[in-house]
């Protein structure tokens, strides 16, 4: 992305299970990981939803250098900037079904 923050990123993905629709991947190499964090581990699934469409699931684990305790506002803030992009798929998705059929 130009003009972002980040630089670089390298993912390991542990699961993709298209039949229960989970997957499991690491974030393992950014450039601002920095000190602080060796990566960070993400649990998805997604659900079937009683409205017809489907509810996504998430779980982020925080692996730490040394003793380093991570903090409740960098989380949030972690979270923020995911859920961004996770509206960002989803409103690309609804504006474009025939990229998924």
């Amino acid at each position: 992305m130009t003009g972002g923050p980040i630089k670089y990123l390298k993912h390991k993905i542990h699961v993709i299970d298209d039949k229960n629709l989970v997957t499991k991947y690491s974030l393992i190499e950014e450039d601002i990981l920095g000190d602080k964090l060796e990566s960070i581990t993400y649990d998805v699934k997604f659900e079937t939803s009683a409205n017809g469409g489907c509810i996504c699931k998430t779980s982020t684990e925080y692996h730490t250098k040394g003793d380093y305790v991570f903090k409740e506002e960098e989380h949030n803030e972690g979270k923020d900037k995911a859920m961004e992009l996770f509206k960002a798929v989803e409103d690309y998705l609804l504006a474009n079904p025939t990229v998924y059929d």
